[in-house]
Parts: structure tokens; C-alpha cells; sequence
């Protein structure tokens, strides 16, 4: 029953799959934060199961080292972000549990004084250092937060834990500590009773003033965007009668607000391919009142060679804006792990490029010379009274 996932692949197929030590995020060899990618449990409990194991007569050292030695020439990159599944830590813990029992019954023991406390307090240690789900400057104030119910349940856990354990390993040590550790318990749980209540409403209104504060902070930011975009941008709208700047008006507002609002790229600051293309649409439509489709298939940095297909882009939407009479461009790019395209097309006048004057020589230099000096290519088709497409392609090293 707690040897299967939620997923109902068995405990012992994951673990008998292939191991590797990770490369990164690691203490020492990297051994635990492997374990603990392959099971999909956090590695801080892995690590802490190996010191449990460690007070058996150093088993778990010894396992550590076998383990090392096993996945010696494997290693990979590590994993964040772990998904969360109690029913597989639960199994998990069971059958570590399960595991020192069976060890005890075998005799391999170093007693019950020693590693039932000592595991009670490695494992308080792993639940209080367990923080991945609560911001970390307010650990405390998450506590009594009701939104961090799975950090409040750890550290409840945690503390107890390391209560019971230090006490147990006080006794052994000192025998006539045990009165005094008593003393201390009962009197800690009367101040709780007594200051409790207290404390709990004063951390509540602690984390409802700084949600207040939160929201206020972004109900400011919402407001200074809105009056420096759109408000600015409808006074423009008001002061012109021309439909077609009035359309592109509204048409690139709408655009830059819905970026605002949704865009979650995790790349903010860095330059990509994507973004490169929507500046160069955006000069066209503020510049020619011409309405620019971009649609973006994934993305990739701005190098010197997609620098290179961006220019090579703009050149063909300033064409097809000053002479193709289209009333709308559409740029479609795609990026895979062969190559990264560009298509920029519309259904325009068109022209034969077979008959394009010699002192003409944006297309020849600007785009397809562009893109041959960076290893790529150009392409571009053409039907007088059908449109233009342009295909723009980076492959081998320039990708």
C-alpha cells in the first residue's frame, strides 16, 4: 500500500532505475540530492535519513560511500521545484520507519536511547529547515499566517519533535535533568495558554496589515501605468480625427496593456527573439499606420545572427508597409533545435522580383546579403497582384 506513488509506479521501480549524483546544489557528492530527484521527495529529508542511519553504527556513512561509489561516473544537472505529494512522503516515512525496526530486530542496533531521540531531532531540524512554500524574511510570522497551512503543520512537527528528543537525550545524559526538562515543558505550555491567544492576534493583524500594504502597492502601480498608457493615450485619440490613427492608437494600447497584464516570462530584462520582432512591428504600425500580426513559436537570446534576421525582418516590413498597399502584415516566427525562421508576409500588390531595378537594392543588400554574411538565408516570393512572402532562416552554427 505506501510502496506505491499516486502515480501507481512502485517505490522500488523508481529506486531501482538508473541513480546519478547531481552536479549541482549539493553538500558533499552530490549522492542525497540525487536520491532525492529520482524519488521526487525533497533532498533535505534524504540527507537527514542519512544521519539517522549514521547513528546505527555509521550505516548510513557506510551507505553514503557505497552509493558514491555506484553512481561514480553519473551525474546530472539538478531539479528544482519539486511537486508536492503527501501520500508519497507519507509512504516514504512509513517505510523508512520500517526500515529501522527491521534493523533493530537484526540486532544491528546502537540502542534505543541513541537513535530514537536522535532521530526525533535530525528529523524536527529537516521539518523547521523546510521552507519552500512561505516567503523566507517572515518564517516566523508564517507560523501563525493561516495561508501557510503546510509550513505551520511542518514547524509544528519540527518543534515537537525536537522537544521530545532533546528531552529524551537530556535524561540519558543527565538523569536529574528529567525534572527539570519537565518543569520546563509544563511551564512553556502555560505561557502558550496564558500568552497564546495574545501573540496569534498580533501576528494576524501583523500579516493583514502587510497584505494591506501589499495591495496598496500594486493598486499604485496599476494607477501610475494606467495614467502614463492609456489615459495619455485616449487625450491622443480625442485630439485626432484621422479612423486610421485612431485604430492603430487604440490597436498598439491594447497590445502594450495586455503585455502588462499577462506576460510571465521568466526572461524579464533579457533580449529575445520574440521581443526584438514586436519592436520592429511596433515601429511599423506607429510609423505607417499599418496593422502588424505577430505570432511567436518559440524563442531563443538576440546573438549577432538573430540581431542580423531581425534588421533583415524590419527591412521586409518596411517594404510591404511603404509599397505593398496591404492593409495588414502578418509575421509568423518559429524556433526549433535546427533552425529558427522567420515568414513575413502579406496580400498586398505584390511585384515580380525578376524586374527590380538595379539601384534598388534594399532587398538585395538589406535582407538576403544580411543574411547570407550570417550564415543564413533569405528567400522571397513574390506574385504581382498576389502578395509577397519573405522567409527568413538560420541553420547549423548561426542557430
Amino acid at each position: 500500500m505506501f510502496g506505491m506513488e499516486s502515480t501507481g509506479t512502485p517505490v522500488a521501480q523508481r529506486m531501482g532505475g538508473m541513480i546519478s549524483r547531481r552536479r549541482e546544489d549539493r553538500v558533499i557528492a552530490g549522492v542525497a540530492g540525487g536520491i532525492a530527484d529520482r524519488l521526487g521527495v525533497v533532498d533535505l529529508y534524504v540527507r537527514a535519513g542519512f544521519l539517522v542511519l549514521t547513528l546505527i553504527w555509521g550505516v548510513g556513512v557506510l551507505l553514503y560511500l557505497a552509493l558514491w561509489a555506484y553512481t561514480l561516473d553519473r551525474t546530472h544537472d539538478s531539479r528544482p521545484g519539486l511537486e508536492e505529494n503527501e501520500q508519497r512522503k507519507v509512504g516514504y516515512l512509513l517505510i523508512f520507519a520500517g526500515s529501522l525496526l527491521a534493523l533493530r530486530s537484526l540486532g544491528m542496533w546502537s540502542g534505543d536511547r541513541l537513535v530514537w531521540p536522535g532521530a526525533a531531532v535530525i528529523l524536527g531540524m529537516a521539518f523547521l529547515l523546510d521552507r519552500r512554500d512561505i516567503d523566507p524574511r517572515s518564517a516566523i510570522l508564517a507560523v501563525f499566517d493561516p495561508r501557510s497551512g503546510r509550513f505551520r503543520s511542518r514547524a509544528v512537527i519540527g518543534i515537537l519533535l525536537l522537544v521530545v528528543g532533546v528531552s529524551i537525550l537530556s535524561a540519558a545524559a543527565v538523569p536529574a535533568l528529567e525534572t527539570v526538562v519537565l518543569a520546563v515543558v509544563v511551564t512553556g505550555v502555560g505561557m502558550a495558554v496564558l500568552f497564546g491567544p495574545w501573540v496569534w492576534r498580533m501576528a494576524t493583524d501583523l500579516g493583514a496589515e502587510r497584505s494591506k500594504r501589499i495591495r496598496e502597492e500594486e493598486r499604485a502601480d496599476m494607477a501610475a501605468h494606467l495614467h502614463d498608457s492609456v489615459l495619455q493615450t485616449l487625450a491622443l485619440i480625442q485630439r485626432t480625427d484621422d479612423p486610421k490613427r485612431v485604430s492603430t492608437l487604440a490597436r498598439v494600447q491594447e497590445r502594450e496593456l495586455r503585455r502588462w497584464l499577462y506576460d510571465s516570462s521568466v526572461a524579464d530584462g533579457q533580449d529575445l527573439l520574440s521581443r526584438a520582432l514586436q519592436k520592429e512591428a511596433d515601429r511599423i504600425e506607429n510609423t505607417y499606420d499599418v496593422p502588424v500580426v505577430l505570432v511567436t513559436v518559440g524563442d531563443r537570446a538576440v546573438d549577432d545572427h538573430v540581431r542580423a534576421m531581425v534588421a533583415a525582418a524590419g527591412e521586409a516590413l518596411t517594404n510591404a508597409a511603404r509599397h505593398s498597399g496591404a492593409d495588414r502584415i502578418s509575421v509568423y516566427s518559429e524556433v526549433t533545435e535546427d533552425s529558427s525562421d522567420v515568414w513575413v508576409s502579406d496580400l498586398g500588390r505584390g511585384f515580380d522580383p525578376g524586374r527590380v531595378a538595379s539601384d534598388r537594392r534594399g532587398i538585395a543588400e538589406s535582407i538576403v546579403s544580411r543574411m547570407q554574411s550570417h550564415g543564413g538565408k533569405a528567400t522571397i516570393a513574390s506574385v504581382p497582384g498576389e502578395g509577397t512572402e519573405v522567409h527568413l532562416q538560420l541553420v547549423g552554427e548561426s542557430q
